[in-house]
């Protein structure tokens, strides 16, 4: 597991009645449970788990504008926003502006870092190619020489095993009531609309939830009669102990990727070692997925596992006075996949002599919410008013993670929205519009 956690002290009762209950305990539920305590409208926050238990303490760290897809460009600005805010603030998040750099593998590579650029000068963030001396003190110590790379000097990282939590007391001390090992079974609809959720413990009256479920979040849906087009992809990682010396800026190599974590040590990734494991939902959304398929087919490998029966007698619906399927599988903890960690370390000590010596503490995998064009849902579902839905972030919600928690909390309150929340609404996927994969990784 992506462990050990910052630990949290949590309420273990529910309030009879609030205005709003967030489903799911990530970066992004809890970052709407901080706006929402903030504003002053009253919040319960359920997790089936421990927060950050799944994906949000799994990630690479990575708070990024580069590459970005363009719909994601003005939440990222706001977010890198709230992280700088929630450092002035004292939130020890482990957030630190650090740069972050895409390395060219060739000259395709160049030209699309270069489209993406003019794509996104409008926004003035800072992004730009650098090459040859300004490249190599970017990578000191290197064994071999770089091209190019495009690079963003204001991207930063965090620590994902301690920032949710951090947001959680701090929405806490704002008046969020959050509850830990409470899983949500269903809502309670009066007349098509939220009227309440039903718990584990009993049932909440509310006036709107949010669905913050993650992985999850597809069953849940589905057990509401709606249709949300979403797979699991499995990542692997490892964290290493402290190395002396070594590279600050955060990079992707391609056959490996890194951060520096707060304790000095780096987390290492295979930059194209994700796998998908096929499920029943994989022939359901074949349709929608191809296009992200073919243009991601360099980067996953396709995979009948376990994990396919298990998904097969997994009920997609439940009584709601009997324990749910959240209950009976809290967490998603998958194993790591050793082979490609272990060709990570080896093409990141040919590449840096500092981490020829180094030492594996930690190695962890994750199951991350993808959507068919790789853009999460932040939205309202105009068929069910009261349930907003803010999921599906494709293994890059991490960074996102703060202002895509106001979003939905705009949303679900009512109030005017930070950006335009069109690009994420729900209603994409069923009202005729093609399905786009942006520049951007």
């Amino acid at each position: 597991m992506a462990q050990p956690l910052e630990t949290i002290v949590t309420d273990e009762k529910l309030p009879p009645r609030t205005d709003v209950v967030v489903i799911g305990g990530g970066v992004v539920g809890v970052g709407a449970a901080l706006t929402l305590a903030r504003q002053g409208v009253s919040v319960l926050l359920c997790e089936k788990g421990r927060l950050a238990g799944e994906q949000s303490s799994r990630n690479w760290g990575w708070v990024r504008k580069t590459n970005r897809d363009l719909r994601e460009v003005p939440l990222i600005i706001e977010s890198l926003r709230l992280w700088n805010e929630m450092t002035r603030e004292g939130i020890d998040t482990g957030y630190r502006e650090c740069g972050i750099l895409y390395i060219d593998q060739n000259d395709a590579d160049r030209e699309r870092h270069e489209r993406w650029l003019a794509l996104v000068e409008p926004f003035q963030i800072g992004s730009r190619i650098i090459e040859g001396e300004a490249l190599a003190e970017k990578l000191p110590g290197a064994t071999r020489r770089f091209k190019s790379a495009i690079y963003t000097p204001t991207d930063g990282r965090a620590e994902p095993q301690k920032a949710v939590t951090a947001m959680a007391a701090a929405a806490r001390t704002a008046g969020a009531v959050i509850v830990q090992n409470c899983a949500v079974r269903g809502l309670d609809l009066r007349a098509g609309r939220v009227a309440g959720v039903v718990t584990e413990h009993g049932r909440v009256a509310c006036d709107s939830a949010i669905l913050a479920g993650g992985a999850w979040s597809r069953l849940f849906c589905g057990s509401l009669g709606l249709r949300l087009p979403q797979l699991k992809v499995r990542a692997t990682v490892l964290r290493t102990a402290p190395i002396e010396n070594g590279p600050e800026t955060s990079a992707w190599l391609g056959d490996f990727s890194y951060r520096k974590r707060q304790d000095g040590g780096y987390t290492i990734a295979n930059g194209r070692g994700n796998v998908v494991p096929l499920v029943p939902d994989s022939f359901r959304f074949f349709r929608e997925f191809l296009p992200a398929m073919r243009a991601e087919r360099r980067g996953i490998r396709l995979r009948l596992t376990e994990r396919f029966f298990k998904e097969a007698m997994t009920p997609r619906r439940w009584a709601l006075d009997r324990p749910s399927p959240f209950e009976r599988d809290r967490v998603l903890d998958p194993d790591p996949v050793l082979g490609i960690n272990r060709a990570a370390v080896t093409a990141a000590a040919a590449t840096f002599p500092v981490f020829r010596d180094l030492k594996v503490v930690q190695e962890w995998g994750g199951l991350i919410d993808v959507t068919p064009d790789v853009v999460p849902v932040i939205s309202e579902v105009e068929t069910m008013p009261g349930l907003v839905i803010a999921t599906g972030f494709s293994g890059h919600g991490f960074g996102i993670g703060p202002a895509a928690g106001r979003l939905a909390a705009e949303i679900a309150t009512g109030r005017p929205t930070v950006v335009d929340a069109k690009p994420f609404r729900f209603s994409r996927f069923t009202d005729g519009s093609p399905i786009v994969i942006e520049p951007g990784m």
